[in-house]
């Protein structure tokens, strides 16, 4: 029995080395995930990611894409036999751009705004006197208008009411609306910068304060953009919150696009975000959008942090769009924010979420008269489709009626 002791003592001491070493190479096996196919067959192929535990999600194959329809429910589609018993996903198609329009202007009406309505039941009085002015005034501050907007608005239809001498519901409203376009201004230019360059893909950044719906907004856009027969890769560069790159990259498999984040908490943000962008180089996408850790805007620190995303991405390629993400609840405490992110990074549009319910509408205006900058998307809600270009017309005739 002696003699065998020495035996077995060594057979339990490689079964325990071999037991440790399992985590080990299961976890290298991750790290080292290729990159999703090509685009194209001569485009390099990466043996591994690159260091840091930074990893690039499978691009998710789907069996069938049900169709959503304008009432939200999907449309059965038939599955093929040989799919049985596989686990896919059903890669989400978002409504046309012209049926999110309609449903985002029905909830808007339908919303607790006071601007429109509030201005048309004093202008349509059968006297309007200095009390009446100030009142239309306060209303307007009141909807986080803001006070330079307000007083040009005030003293345009001042103008108008002496001009024309008119009190009829039709004309007042007629010339509210006229006098509001002006102010959210038509002109502006909301395009997205998401079209592929020569030999780069389009970047975007998108950055905000926490809690304004960062994520879930590059999710809804990179959906948007699939739609567009975009092809895009999402940076998981939120490293702080808890789930945020799992978050982003449930987004991703809904839409069915890869998404580069790290498997390491509290992983350098900079880092994640230039091998997103790497990687979409390398890939030949479309776009690479990145999301960005929610800043406190009077955190010194973690502005600065946010400008270092920003230099690091540039020494692979140029940033086309920096989208900046504000609650439309929170009225002119989103306008401080703004100006802080805009001195750090160089703010090129505006989404602003939640612009319904207790919203006020006025904080559009304020915000590009402070910065000049456009609202370029807004949001209603949280459904994949509540997303929608924003356009000055649709957005003052949904406030007026």
């Amino acid at each position: 029995m002696n003699d065998f002791l020495p035996i077995i003592l060594s057979i339990l001491a490689a079964l325990v080395v071999v037991g440790g070493l399992v985590p080990v190479l299961m976890k290298a096996r991750k790290t080292g995930a290729k990159y999703p196919g090509t685009r194209d067959a001569n485009d390099p192929v990466q043996s591994s990611a690159a260091g840091g535990g930074t990893l690039v999600e499978d691009r998710p194959d789907a069996v069938t894409a049900p169709a959503p329809t304008f009432d939200g429910t999907v449309e059965d589609t038939d599955v093929p036999d040989d799919a049985a018993g596989l686990e896919t996903i059903a890669i989400d198609t978002p409504a046309p751009v012209e049926g999110r329009l309609t449903r985002l202007r029905a909830r808007l009406i339908k919303s607790n705004n006071i601007l429109g309505k509030g201005l048309l039941a004093l202008l349509s009085g059968d006297k309007i006197d200095e009390n009446v002015w100030d009142e239309v005034e306060e209303t307007l501050l009141l909807a986080d208008l803001g006070t330079e907007p307000t007083m040009q608005l005030v003293d345009a239809l001042r103008e108008r009411v002496k001009v024309l001498g008119t009190r009829s519901p039709e004309d007042v409203k007629a010339m509210l609306r006229e006098e509001l376009i002006k102010l959210v201004d038509p002109s502006m230019d909301r395009s997205l910068n998401v079209e592929r360059k020569a030999d780069r893909p389009a970047v975007v950044l998108v950055v905000g304060v926490n809690g304004v719906g960062k994520t879930t907004t590059v999710g809804k856009l990179a959906r948007v953009l699939v739609a567009e027969d975009k092809d895009v890769l999402l940076g998981a560069a939120d490293t702080f919150r808890a789930a945020a790159a799992e978050q982003l990259a449930t987004w991703g498999q809904r839409v069915g696009v890869p998404t580069v984040k790290s498997d390491i908490d509290g992983a350098d943000p900079a880092s994640v975000a230039y091998e997103a962008v790497k990687a979409g180089i390398d890939q030949e996408v479309d776009v690479v959008m990145v999301d960005t850790a929610g800043r406190l805007q009077n955190k010194t620190g973690l502005m600065d942090e946010l400008g270092k995303v920003k230099r690091v991405i540039e020494k692979l390629a140029e940033v086309d769009e920096v989208l900046l993400v504000l609650d439309a609840t929170t009225g002119q405490n989103g306008l401080n924010q703004a100006r802080v992110f805009a001195e750090v990074v160089n703010i090129t549009g505006i989404v602003l979420t939640k612009l319904d319910g207790t919203a006020k509408g006025g904080i559009v205006v304020a915000i590009q008269k402070s910065l000049g900058v456009p609202v370029k998307l807004i949001g209603l809600g949280e459904g994949p489709d509540d997303l929608a270009p924003f356009d000055a017309e649709s957005f003052v005739d949904a406030l007026l009626n």
